[in-house]
């Protein structure tokens, strides 16, 4: 099992720096949720980025073509969280559920309650 991590942006240093300034200038029109909360400008987020190593599970992160390229079939709103079981994909927090979250410690407990409903954790 491993959990599956969706930037709802595009990889790559050009587009990291455009999204960069995006975060900065205007915040409330950034589409990515999950990259506003876990990134600041340059970097990810230091209690993000050990709250994800202390995890008992493999990690997987990937931009939306990244993603659409790995698993063509799945049909989720990006930004979201996944679990991947066996091959199959179950959406642990969506585009939706993201949005409202407003900082890392939001999500941190939103992903630790979707991983206890699943008993997953």
């Amino acid at each position: 099992m491993r959990l599956i991590f969706v930037y709802n942006a595009e990889a790559g240093l050009v587009n990291g720096m455009i999204d960069s300034v995006h975060k900065l200038v205007s915040p409330a029109t950034y589409e990515c949720s999950l990259c506003a909360i876990t990134y600041g400008a340059f970097a990810m987020n230091g209690a993000w980025r050990d709250y994800i190593q202390g995890l008992p599970f493999e990690t997987a992160f990937y931009h939306r073509k990244d993603f659409a390229a790995a698993f063509p079939n799945a049909q989720a709103a990006l930004p979201a969280i996944f679990y991947e079981e066996a091959g199959a994909l179950t959406v642990l927090i969506t585009a939706q559920e993201m949005k409202a979250l407003k900082t890392v410690d939001d999500l941190v407990a939103a992903l630790n309650a979707a991983l206890r409903e699943r008993a997953l954790r």
